[in-house]
């Protein structure tokens, strides 16, 4: 028998499953009810992979693709069974190093714009014992929207220095699904809704916005295209390419025609969900850093140490190894999204997973799961210290001691791998999911992060404007905070670059 909880709003819910001492008093596998739904909350790593790897084809997106089909259509994220085995291998190729690589050029360009944009408001340059103010969660948002344009669709959004009718619609957009991801309610899908309620009048005015814009770039691909099979595609110079942008793979893979609706659900969904997740760790990777100098201190010793002047290359970003431990512990703290969302198509047997039952919990088809990241990346039974932010942490094999169904973390486990992943910590650490439906986006977001946050640290030393209390999260599609993280920024001093 599953335990129950009854909860009376959906934002509750998520906060609720975004609280690790519910482990303790419930167990990793219980039933929560909200009216006349519930819905089976996992915090058990054991249980997580039998969903997200060894039962894959069992389960869809189920309330999610509810909620965000409407804003992605058939994206991957929100996609059937069929169609995104169908989009996954199209797509997964066009995440190839030597696309990364060039991705790297773009994540310095954008970063250094930026910079140079700090700079300015620090008159130029001279930044020694000058402070500014500023809210980084709203300036990691706009560099990272800038990001996605030029990776993924070959589009300069130009969102540091300017604003246009396409960002505004594009952040429009961002908010509504961050609200349908949280409103218990779907009024949205009511006859005439478009039409009766201000919100979704602007927010299907806001779509209009950036499917104009997406079919004239997807257009404009296709009208240049020069078809290739994927190993040649693979194999381009993309370092002199004028577009290297995923849209141009994707239209120039041979074999691969897909209509403008297909390839716009595609691009839309990358924007969104690239968009939001490197902002969200780049803003709470600060929040720790800036709660600890001598962490930082140690960041940008290494930056100076593997950087000094030059541009990051991804050479480079293999010697960056705390800068990328500091990401995963901030992915691990605070992980974009803090749950993920499933729906079983046929009736199932879940594992009992930790301190649960031995014959585990029968399911039946059409039961809707949470999968808790934030409580699996937050439980004393798979962390030591688990709230603490240690990213040394994950140089430090650890053994199950005596978990059953769990293997334990060990970092050699995925060899070659730059950054930790669920593998090496046998889905106690699910930044990007796992299994088949495992984000394909996951190394550009992480390698995103990775560059922007040591330029900014080469650069810049930075605080908290406030205290650490006053930055209050806010939990939904992401964890992002309630009223921006203002941070009081200066010049280096020590700095000679």
């Amino acid at each position: 028998m599953i335990a129950h909880v009854r909860i009376l709003s959906l934002k509750l819910i998520i906060l609720h499953i975004s609280t690790c001492f519910v482990i303790l008093q419930l167990g990793s596998v219980y039933k929560l009810a909200f009216g006349p739904k519930s819905f089976v909350v996992i915090s058990d790593p054991s249980v997580a992979r039998h969903i997200l790897r060894e039962n894959t084809f069992s389960y869809d997106k189920g309330v999610l693709a509810d909620i965000l089909e409407p804003i992605m259509g058939k994206g991957l994220i929100p996609a059937g069974l069929d169609t995104w085995k169908q989009r996954r291998k199209v797509i997964a190729p066009g995440f190839h190093s030597a696309f990364l690589e060039a991705m790297i050029r773009v994540f310095t360009d954008c970063s250094e714009r930026t910079v140079a944009k700090f700079e300015k408001f620090i008159e130029g340059g001279n930044a020694q014992g000058k402070t500014i103010e500023l809210d980084l969660e709203a300036e990691f948002s706009s560099l990272s929207l800038d990001v996605i344009g030029l990776a993924v669709f070959n589009y300069d959004f130009g969102s540091v220095t300017e604003e246009s009718p396409v960002i505004k619609a594009v952040y429009g957009t961002l908010f509504e699904a961050e609200h349908r991801s949280t409103f218990y309610i779907p009024y949205w899908n009511l006859p005439f809704a478009r039409w009766i309620f201000p919100r979704q009048r602007k927010f299907h005015s806001d779509l209009m916005v950036i499917n104009k814009c997406l079919d004239g770039l997807i257009k404009n691909a296709k009208e240049t295209r020069e078809e290739a099979d994927v190993e040649k595609l693979q194999q381009r110079d993309y370092s002199s390419l004028k577009d290297a942008s995923l849209l141009r793979f994707l239209v120039d893979m041979r074999g691969a025609d897909v209509d403008d609706r297909q390839l716009r659900d595609d691009l839309m969904t990358m924007l969104i969900a690239g968009h939001e997740t490197t902002a969200a760790v780049l803003t709470w990777a600060i929040f720790l850093l800036a709660q600890n100098p001598s962490k930082m201190r140690k960041a940008q010793e290494e930056v100076d140490s593997v950087l000094g002047g030059k541009k990051p290359t991804l050479e480079c970003l293999k010697n960056l190894e705390y800068i990328r431990l500091i990401i995963a512990e901030a992915l691990r703290l605070y992980p974009q999204p803090p749950l993920l969302i499933r729906r079983s198509l046929q009736a199932d047997k879940l594992p009992g997973g930790y301190k649960g039952h031995e014959e585990g919990y029968e399911i039946p088809a059409g039961t809707d799961i949470f999968i808790s990241v934030y409580n699996l990346h937050r439980s004393p039974y798979f962390w030591d210290q688990p709230n603490e932010f240690e990213p040394e942490r994950f140089l430090i094999p650890k053994t199950s001691d005596g978990i059953k169904g769990w293997k334990g973390f060990d970092p050699t486990r995925s060899p070659g791998a730059l950054y930790p992943n669920e593998v090496m910590a046998d889905f106690s650490f699910l930044p990007f999911g796992g299994g088949q439906r495992k984000c394909v986006g996951d190394q550009f977001a992480l390698l995103e992060s990775t560059v922007v946050l040591a330029l900014f640290l080469r650069k810049f030393d930075i605080e908290l404007k406030g205290s650490p209390d006053d930055v209050k999260l806010v939990t939904g599609a992401t964890i992002h905070t309630k009223n921006g993280l203002w941070c009081k920024i200066r010049g280096r001093t020590e700095a000679l670059y």
